[in-house]
């Protein structure tokens, strides 16, 4: 079995594994007790803060650790929102930033803040100038991630930072996916990252927040992790994730070579061996690890389990396989088809051989799974000079695929109609125009779901 969904969470790494067997024994006892068992986990802690900080390049006593990332995302948002509360309510983050920070925006916007989301283009990057632009007066922070969790693409933290600066805003970067390779660069406020996300245990966080920053910490007041984090700190928990902090920091730039090359194999002969397939995110700009494609006329639930059973582990943003059947809020952004998409991110480590043997299999796989799909065409007929496609009640794929048969019925310069109540028809009729050279005209109302307008061009 290949496991290649690293950017929900990697493997444990063996020296995480021993170091949680061994501060298990160590560090059990409460570290702000003046006893020996007391200063034995107090060194522990103090050690771990002090492993994890010069990781990151920041002070100790500036770092904190969460119970997760998302606590941290959480904690810091609410935290540095309340210290700056006199200067506005006002919360920039970039339309592809993990759900963790679009929730902690919605919760802004209940109590009355406003957000202000900066668009991407169709690598999912940010510009400066999108951040720029949304900087006002009132504004009390702005959030940017170092690297997307589901294209991996990187973004201009450093620069978007000295923008924020320049304005008096602060910047929290979201280095979930990126710290494991390296440091944030740039003059940033605040820093939060998850620990399973670079191979240490799950269930702890990390919080930076930059001497200088106002921040007011929310809820409860908490005398440990300097009030920003309550409760009892998980010390052979933390102990693991600093100790494998440090140690995937060391192979970082090795493996992270390897790793590119392996992406970059998958990155070209994907779209030679699979027809029908766009691959996202920024070419060159991006995680060692990651790369997301996205195949046309596939159910992603379907192809992520016939995956599965050939012996590979890969995640999805596709709206096939969410529970919601909306299209992930990344692609959608992004403007990019949502459809079968696959997102293979490798572990550090990963054989080349796996890699090989993914790109024997896929195309297989994908074609059996069209091949499952191909299902009677809807009846088509003409009316006010467009042929009308109903494919209302019916999910992702089959619109985009009733789309595809009948556009050659067409003369060049005629347009479909295509009738959907599927969310996801909203991004991939685009996409799948945008890739086969065809003209999106534009959505339309209609008595159920809506008309998607397409003209033939070729």
């Amino acid at each position: 079995m290949s496991y290649f969904d690293a950017a929900s969470a990697a493997p444990l790494h063996p020296v995480a594994r021993q170091a949680l067997l061994a501060s298990l024994d160590e560090g059990w006892a409460d570290p702000s007790r003046p006893y020996r068992e007391g200063r034995r986990a107090r060194l522990l802690l103090d050690a771990a803060r002090e492993a994890a900080a010069e990781a990151v390049g920041c002070r100790p006593d500036e770092l904190v650790f969460t119970s997760s990332g998302t606590r941290a995302v959480h904690t810091g948002i609410a935290g540095a929102l309340a210290g700056r509360r006199r200067i506005g309510r006002h919360l920039i983050v970039s339309a592809v930033e993990h759900s963790s920070v679009l929730h902690s925006a919605e919760v802004l916007e209940a109590d009355g803040g406003t957000v202000t989301q900066v668009p991407v283009d169709r690598t999912g990057a940010v510009t400066v100038r999108g951040y720029e632009d949304a900087l006002r007066p009132d504004t009390a922070l702005a959030c940017l991630q170092s690297a997307n969790h589901e294209v991996g693409t990187e973004q201009p933290v450093a620069a978007v930072a000295e923008a924020c600066r320049a304005a008096g805003v602060p910047l929290l970067v979201d280095a979930a996916q990126s710290l494991g390779w390296g440091p944030v660069e740039g003059d940033w406020s605040l820093l939060t990252a998850s620990a399973h996300k670079w191979g240490g245990p799950s269930g702890v966080g990390l919080l930076v927040v930059r001497k200088g920053v106002r921040f007011a910490p929310q809820g409860p007041a908490d005398e440990r992790e300097s009030g920003r984090s309550p409760g009892f700190e998980n010390l052979p928990a933390v102990v693991a994730a600093a100790a494998s902090l440090r140690a995937v920091r060391a192979e970082a730039e090795r493996e992270a070579a390897r790793l590119r090359e392996l992406t970059e194999r998958i990155r070209s002969r994907v779209p030679a061996l699979v027809p029908d397939v766009e691959v996202v995110g920024d070419p060159a700009r991006r995680l060692p690890g990651t790369v997301t494609f996205s195949c046309l006329y596939v159910d992603g639930e379907t192809l992520l389990h016939e995956l599965d059973r050939a012996g590979f582990s890969v995640s999805s943003g596709s709206s096939c396989t969410s529970s919601t059947l909306t299209p992930s809020h990344v692609l959608r952004a992004m403007g990019v088809l949502s459809e079968g998409n696959v997102r293979v991110s490798l572990p550090p480590g990963t054989p080349a051989e796996d890699v090989e043997r993914f790109l024997e299999v896929l195309p297989g796989v994908v074609s059996a799974v069209r091949d499952k799909l191909a299902a009677p065409a809807s009846e088509a007929v003409v009316r006010d000079d467009a042929l009308v496609v109903d494919a209302l009640g019916r999910r992702c794929p089959i619109p985009v695929i009733e789309l595809a048969k009948v556009i050659g019925e067409v003369p060049v310069g005629g347009r479909v109609r295509v009738l959907s109540d599927d969310e996801a028809a909203r991004l991939d009729i685009p996409a799948w125009c945008e890739m086969r050279g065809q003209e999106y005209v534009g959505e339309e109302p209609a008595d159920r779901g809506s008309a998607y307008l397409v003209r033939r061009l070729s």
